[in-house]
């Protein structure tokens, strides 16, 4: 698997909803949404480097790969 940088944000959103299929991501709140991502094998970036815009566009399509799988 590739390492996960803030670049790949489509890439962040399918491992979160490979990682945790059960959960509607438009309950995750963003602190909890940055533990997870930076939590998921492969991650490699400094953690600091994340923003609102990211996290917000990691949550939609990680939503959209949700709503396909329901």
């Amino acid at each position: 698997m590739a390492k996960l940088t803030w670049n790949n944000l489509d890439d962040i959103a399918f491992a979160l909803y490979e990682a945790h299929p059960e959960i509607d991501p438009t309950n995750i709140r963003f602190t909890d949404l940055h533990k997870w991502i930076t939590e998921l094998d492969g991650f490699d970036d400094d953690p600091l480097k994340s923003n609102e815009a990211k996290l917000e566009a990691i949550q939609m399509g990680w939503l959209e790969e949700w709503t396909e799988g329901q």
